[in-house]
């Protein structure tokens, strides 16, 4: 079996393949002190639940934005899976995608992934929004060519930076709130955060396609993107787990397999 390892700068997404079946996922807080023993246990622990065991576990890719997470896992599936993991990076050979922007050595593994993913599964002018640390927007020209993006601070590391900035202000999650004059201080910042990211996505789309206008699908992802896309019509799909499955593609498709057969609506939404 596969085992996709997806390291972001808040979370890191384990997520184990049989073929093309999604079989298990783990999502833990990314820490860059933890060693690679502490990995080690950890996923012992999460195949248990899962009745796999190391063994079973033949093959290893790992996508990072934090570099010094990597040589831990790294050491962890040497040590425990007896494998050499795919390290996905600008240098890694990834099939029908080109990349043109001025320093291919700078774009984030996630953002080649996603691009990759996106354009298996759409083969169109596209950009693809996630809401993670950093809201990103990439985009894939119509002829699958990574051209850029944009990188934005995330809807959580914006509220957190207000909430620590401004001492009188509480702390609040993120949702849709029914109007957009707050008429109390937590309703005023529920609509700041939710609908002033809102105006950004769909400014930030709207130059996008000024600069590109063979732009034919517009994907979400990230955990945040199913409450955002009821206010940005512009989103057509939402597809969960994009990178993960980014990650299976482009090991498989390295590999010369070719069992990552997907419907293509299988995990979207508001197509």
């Amino acid at each position: 079996m596969l085992l996709a390892i997806d390291v972001g700068n808040t979370n890191s997404v384990f997520a184990l393949f049989d073929g093309e079946h999604l079989v298990s996922q783990w999502r833990m807080a990314t820490n860059a002190s933890r060693t690679s023993d502490e990995y080690g246990l950890w996923l012992r622990q999460m195949l248990a639940l899962n009745d796999r065991t190391y063994s079973e576990i033949t093959d290893v890719i790992l996508a990072t934005v934090v570099p010094r997470v990597q040589f831990e896992l790294v050491s962890c599936c040497k040590k425990y899976f007896h494998v050499e993991p795919m390290l996905v990076d600008s240098a890694l050979d990834v099939p029908d995608l080109s990349v043109d922007v001025d320093h291919p050595e700078e774009v984030g593994a996630d953002r080649l992934v996603n691009a990759y993913e996106g354009w298996k599964r759409y083969q169109c002018g596209m950009v693809i929004i996630d809401f993670g640390t950093a809201t990103t927007f990439d985009v894939i020209t119509k002829d699958g060519v990574y051209i850029g993006g944009v990188i934005a601070p995330g809807v959580n590391l914006s509220l957190d930076a207000l909430q620590k900035a401004a001492a009188k202000l509480p702390s609040i999650g993120v949702r849709c709130p029914s109007h957009v004059i707050g008429r109390n201080t937590v309703a005023a910042m529920e609509s700041g955060i939710y609908y002033g990211y809102v105006g950004m996505i769909e400014g930030l789309l709207n130059r996008i396609k000024q600069e590109y206008a063979n732009i034919e699908k517009v994907i979400a992802t990230g955990g945040l993107a199913p409450l955002y896309v009821r206010a940005v019509p512009q989103i057509d799909d939402i597809v969960s787990d994009l990178t993960i499955y980014g990650l299976a593609s482009i090991y498989y498709t390295n590999n010369n397999f070719n069992i990552i057969n997907y419907n293509k609506n299988e995990e979207a939404y508001g197509s």
